[in-house]
């Protein structure tokens, strides 16, 4: 039986592709014994045993950025946690250890090379964060989303671009996609009560919303609804704004919400949330929205044509998470500062008119996209262990 722990949480990003590849690395060899290693606040205390895997926990280590108290504790904390991990791997008996980045990954990869225990590290921003710059120099394998991530592996390891284990319900709906796309977004009209012979423009900021995208297309909505109908997804807190700003643009009777119950009733369609966002997915000809490596990953996935808006906070890697896409074809970025309502009057309707651009947009994006990353990661994980056992 191999043995695998799987280190990494905290946010969503991180959570989901490790759940992925775990699923992925069961319906392989369903004797695989899979765990997880992360923290007691990360999104891994609730998302992992949901999934059914168990979880271990160590607590959070930052590395210290600069000199401050911190700093001098991270010494201690750094042993404490990692003589914890070394006990958590020996108990597990682990035969290999994969990480996804955060902070249980970091204490996972220094003390499996200490233990000889073989190393898979999964990076999916186009740059790489600190605990998977560490990682790399031990491991194995490296997968990426991303080609030209500032990974350095040493001379034993491997680097290739596998792309982003799917959430199963965007794995489910590429499967849909590339088989009857007009079957996919009909069923999905009907179920958010829009028009599934009507164009449709996404527009999303993630689950906190983007202002900035906001009111940009409310502002610009008469313009977009008269070569289209939307679905605006605010964020929460945010949709009173929206909704306002379209009745001043647009006039009255074009907001409403989202769901079979609103049917005709408008084509503006608004919500805070959607928790089933493959549905919007299935019918959007268009999406305006962020570069999370997340959000990126799945819309080339899929195939749809995007405007990508970086959110233009920390070291720019949204910009880079949306840059080689834009180059191959498969979408369009704009700065926030530029993404006006003049801008979204002066753009969008122009793409939404040009079918064959926008149809040639989605086809480089899917081109651009991959959609069996699990698997991949789940055959170079079972051949390391299989190795390590061997």
């Amino acid at each position: 039986m191999k043995k695998i722990v799987l280190a990494g949480g905290g946010t969503a990003g991180h959570v989901n592709p490790l759940l992925a590849v775990a699923d992925a690395i069961v319906r392989l060899d369903p004797e695989a014994k899979v765990s997880a290693l992360g923290t007691e606040v990360g999104l891994e205390k609730d998302l992992v045993p949901a999934a059914g895997y168990e979880l271990d926990t160590v607590e959070k280590v930052p590395f210290p950025r600069r000199l401050n108290k911190a700093a001098f504790q991270f010494p201690a904390k750094w042993s404490r946690e990692c003589a914890k991990t070394r006990e958590i791997l020996q108990r597990r008996e682990a035969d290999v250890v994969v990480g996804f980045g955060g902070y249980a990954s970091a204490p996972a990869y220094s003390v499996a090379h200490r233990m000889g225990i073989p190393v898979a590290i999964h990076e999916q921003n186009a740059r790489a964060g600190m605990a998977n710059k560490l990682g790399a120099r031990y491991a194995d394998f490296v997968g990426t989303v991303y080609e030209g991530t500032g990974l350095k592996v040493g001379s034993k390891g491997t680097i290739e671009r596998v792309g982003l284990p799917l959430r199963p319900v965007i794995a489910h709906l590429a499967s849909e996609l590339e088989t009857d796309r007009g079957r996919a977004r009909a069923d999905a009209a009907r179920e958010l009560g829009i028009d599934p012979n009507r164009p449709l423009v996404l527009v999303t900021g993630g689950s906190l919303g983007a202002v900035s995208l906001n009111r940009a297309v409310a502002a610009a909505s008469k313009d977009v609804l008269s070569v289209a109908q939307v679905v605006h997804l605010t964020g929460r807190g945010k949709a009173d704004e929206v909704r306002n700003l379209v009745e001043v643009n647009a006039g009255e009777g074009h907001a409403t919400g989202l769901g079979p119950q609103y049917a005709g009733q408008g084509d503006y369609h608004i919500a805070e949330y959607l928790e089933r966002i493959d549905l919007a997915f299935a019918c959007a000809d268009l999406i305006i929205c962020r570069s999370g490596a997340g959000t990126v990953a799945e819309l080339t996935a899929l195939g749809l044509p995007a405007v990508y808006v970086p959110l233009p906070i920390g070291n720019g890697e949204q910009r880079f998470n949306a840059q080689p896409v834009v180059e191959a074809g498969g979408g369009v970025m704009v700065s926030d500062a530029e993404l006006t309502p003049a801008w979204v009057r002066g753009h969008i309707p122009a793409l939404l008119d040009d079918t064959e651009a926008l149809q040639a947009m989605g086809d480089k994006a899917w081109e651009y996209g991959i959609r069996d990353a699990a698997e991949t990661m789940a055959r170079r994980i079972l051949d390391l262990a299989g190795h390590h056992t061997a």
